[in-house]
């Protein structure tokens, strides 16, 4: 598979790549004489869709944003094609300088600079938004990933009444250029690289999508309260100096409105909402594990108890 892959590769862009190693089943990292490459094949998306997302993050790339370089084929094209078991899309991105940083350094001083790098893509791609190469990027509402009641068994009528809530107050929210456009939509913590002069890169823009920019304040957040907490002080602290610190920093470069930022909570609702679906449309509910089990529970206990 990956000497088929990297032959496409040679054949396909003005590279000279030696070796490609697999990262995950759909990622791979390239090394070459240029340096090292990132690799993406998947049809997770349409080509159309993938042809809006990589258009739009190398737009942002080109506006100073810290984003992967988007490498185009020898015809000029972003998406590639190649056959394995079916033809898939490829993309292949030049590495960003950086690491994922430890637990114990995602700190305010970070999540300002992380709030700077955020606010400075929602401003530039304002004037983008409106351009035909957005047509293909979905409004959240529209992906199945927010269709809560379809995957959430009835039974738990609790939890689907909160969802139902949670997502018509959103919709009801007025959607003025201000506070609504292009989002990364995912941006947890393993999407951030930061290097040795504190340099921040976003990756993996797969699940960009039309939605409130507060939104992309709150993935990150829940990200350090749920995965990179590591104690030391109280989790409300730190959760108060971080929240602080990133809205401080996203203000710096772009307007946020204090009725926006009031609804702060309800977007951390929404992504806890978002994960919990992920769990009932990809686990299997007749073979769970003793952990995946315990990971529902915790997520139901938590919301049924709004202890959010």
């Amino acid at each position: 598979m990956e000497e088929r892959i990297l032959q496409f590769l040679n054949n396909t862009y003005p590279i000279n790549f030696y070796d490609v190693k697999a990262v995950t089943n759909e990622m791979y990292r390239c090394q070459s004489q240029k340096g090292v490459f990132f690799v993406r094949i998947t049809n997770y998306k349409s080509y159309q869709e993938q042809l809006d997302e990589v258009n739009w993050t190398n737009y942002l790339f080109n506006q100073g944003i810290g984003v992967s370089q988007v490498i185009a084929t020898i015809n000029n094209s972003f998406i590639g094609k190649i056959m394995l078991e079916e033809e898939k899309r490829v993309v292949v991105f030049q590495a960003a300088s950086g690491i994922h940083l430890p637990r114990s350094k995602w700190n305010k001083t970070v999540f300002r600079d992380l709030g700077q790098q955020i606010g400075r893509m929602h401003r530039v791609s304002k004037g983008y938004m409106n351009s035909e190469t957005t047509a293909h990027i979905n409004h959240w509402h529209e992906s199945k990933e927010y269709d809560f009641l379809k995957y959430i068994p009835t039974e738990e009528k609790t939890i689907r009444e909160i969802a139902h809530d949670v997502v018509n107050e959103i919709k009801e929210l007025p959607q003025e250029s201000s506070n609504y456009g292009l989002i990364h939509g995912d941006l947890w913590l393993e999407n951030i690289l930061v290097d040795s002069d504190s340099k921040l890169t976003m990756i993996d823009f797969q699940d960009c999508e039309k939605h409130y920019y507060v939104y992309d304040l709150a993935v990150p957040i829940y990200s350090a309260l749920e995965f990179s907490f590591s104690g030391g002080e109280n989790l409300r602290d730190y959760e108060r100096s971080i929240t602080r610190a990133l809205v401080d920093g996203y203000k710096e470069e772009n307007e946020l409105s204090s009725e926006m930022l009031t609804k702060l909570p309800l977007f951390m609702k929404l992504k806890e909402l978002f994960e919990y679906n992920l769990m009932h449309m990809y686990w299997n509910a007749k073979e769970l594990s003793e952990e995946q089990v315990r990971i529902l529970n915790l997520y139901r206990s938590r919301m049924e108890y709004s202890h959010s």
